[in-house]
């Protein structure tokens, strides 16, 4: 497995630190790390609200990405509370097409750091409607 996929885990679980912000938000249950088509890492964690206005950490490293002047991605990585990798929801890979619809399919995602299983958008995301 490339050494980026160490660098990305260890850039998540930084930023993790799973807390109750208050009676009515939680932070931190997964964080993400996404590597940029130029090679920066952009950082998010969970907003659990008590209505929808929370968002997952995916998204809030991809807008983080994308107030930073990027917007192509080219790898994801979720960190569970557990400390697993686990895949993107279905908002965040709508997200991710919506974002490069002709380029989502290459987008690298770890699901497995022990077995080493990295699989594309694409392969999790295969007939999307765009």
């Amino acid at each position: 497995m490339e050494p980026i996929w160490d660098e990305l885990y260890r850039a998540a679980k930084a930023v993790q630190k799973e807390r109750k912000i208050s009676d009515y938000v939680e932070a931190g249950g997964v964080a993400a790390a996404i590597e940029s088509s130029s090679g920066n890492i952009y950082t998010g964690v969970c907003i659990d609200t008590c209505s929808t206005l929370g968002i997952c950490a995916e998204r809030n490293a991809i807008f983080s990405m994308i107030t930073n002047g990027e917007q192509e991605i080219k790898r994801v990585l979720a960190v569970m509370s557990d400390g697993r990798p686990g895949a993107p929801c279905g908002a965040c890979r709508e997200l991710m097409v919506q974002l490069m619809p002709d380029r989502y399919r290459d987008i690298e995602i770890l699901l497995d750091r022990e077995a080493e299983k990295i699989v594309t958008l694409g392969e999790l995301t295969p007939e999307w409607w765009i």
